[in-house]
């Protein structure tokens, strides 16, 4: 990610330099082009049906046809070269100020005066916090305002950085699919971002899970199984339907939010790669090439998936204290397969969704899934084009 912060960063600049050091080259052997030939000239004698005067003014001549050649190639690139540079001045987008409205259902004026009447706090994550605020139109938003970028590099505060981010988030801004948070507008401050989706009213997976834990929500396995195949296809989407593909690069429940039919929506997709601050998926939720090497692909998105679906059917956290014990295996992963080989898969699931025996049968088909979308090779993963015809089969099992 930093070196391509870095390719981006000074790309101009080589390109200023090589078209500058060429120029100069050039110059160079048009100079000793020039004294080459008047030297040989000069050396060559004079014959004696032409009088010298006639020779040097043949000399003459051609040394002044061949110098108004070069100084014209000279003149012509060095045109060329600021007519390029006045182009790519031209034509790089300004820097935006204010508030950035993608949806005509948001006035800016009205956005910036509900975000300075102290929102309501919905929570907060390492990343940021999260605020719902009603417009004076009455439309309820969901703000998430990024942490500052002063602890950041001069790097990622560059301008280039922020016309980088501001092209993301209008890439963003145009994605539209069913389960996809749209990003309707942002504010960009002098050391901050404010992120502005639609409001949904049932809050984040993660939070839906912690209030079936606390036994405050119940999630039968129907439930459970929809918003699965509603993550996966927000996927599909991303990784083969998008124009240019994108990757999520931060899935985890917190990024899941649900609407008031528990519709999944999947939030802040690829943020993680352009806005500081802004890390990828928990180590949880991480896949191990993202530690390894640093390599993050589709298939890293699905081992994302993979953790998810362990923790519908589970209910348990990733980070819950039993997969720390030697006999668990140290992760979800490790302990879902553990059990899945000893024919014990039924004993992980969650015994709150346990009902009738077609459903026990379609969560060991899922336990299934999601152990292989956790393998640690990426290329023993399903592709999420494949999991979306996984998961909607599962009722025939």
């Amino acid at each position: 990610m930093e070196k391509k912060r870095n390719f981006y960063n000074t790309s101009s600049s080589k390109a200023l330099k090589l078209d500058l050091l060429f120029i100069f080259c050039f110059n160079i052997i048009s100079v000793q082009c020039i004294e080459k030939i008047s030297k040989n000239i000069s050396s060559d004698p004079p014959s004696q049906s032409q009088p010298p005067e006639f020779k040097n003014s043949f000399q003459r001549i051609s040394l002044s046809i061949l110098f108004g050649i070069i100084t014209g190639l000279i003149f012509a690139i060095l045109v060329a070269f600021l007519l390029r540079c006045f182009i790519r001045c031209i034509s790089r987008s300004p820097i935006l100020k204010g508030p950035v409205v993608f949806s005509p259902k948001i006035p800016p004026k009205t956005l910036k005066s509900a975000l300075a009447n102290e929102p309501q706090l919905l929570g907060s994550s390492p990343n940021g916090k999260y605020y719902k605020t009603v417009l004076d139109n009455g439309l309820t938003v969901a703000v998430k305002q990024l942490e500052s970028f002063e602890n950041v590099s001069l790097e990622a505060q560059s301008k280039s950085a922020k016309r980088r981010i501001q092209l993301e988030l209008e890439i963003l801004a145009g994605l539209r699919h069913r389960n996809l948070m749209s990003l309707r507008a942002y504010i960009r401050e002098s050391d901050r971002y404010s992120l502005i989706y639609d409001y949904a009213p049932t809050g984040s997976l993660e939070d839906a899970m912690r209030r079936v834990r606390e036994n405050q929500l119940q999630l039968n396995w129907e439930l459970r199984r929809r918003i699965a195949v509603g993550i996966v296809k927000g996927l599909q989407y991303l990784h083969f339907t998008c124009d240019p593909r994108r990757l999520h690069y931060n899935l985890k429940p917190s990024n899941v939010m649900l609407d008031s039919q528990f519709e999944p929506r999947l939030a802040d997709c690829g943020l993680a790669m352009i806005i500081p601050n802004v890390g990828r998926a928990a180590s949880g939720y991480s896949a191990p090439e993202c530690f390894q090497n640093d390599r993050y692909t589709d298939k890293s998105d699905v081992f994302s998936f993979g953790v998810i679906l362990g923790v519908l059917l589970t209910g348990r956290d990733p980070l819950d204290p039993l997969f720390g014990e030697a006999t668990s295996g140290g992760s979800l992963g490790l302990w879902l397969g553990h059990l899945q080989q000893a024919g014990e898969a039924s004993e992980a699931l969650d015994k709150s969704i346990l009902g009738e025996e077609i459903e026990e049968d379609e969560m060991l088909m899922a336990v299934r899934i999601a152990v292989v979308c956790l393998s640690d090779s990426p290329a023993d993963r399903p592709s999420s084009d494949e999991l979306v015809s996984m998961l909607t089969q599962l009722n025939s099992f």
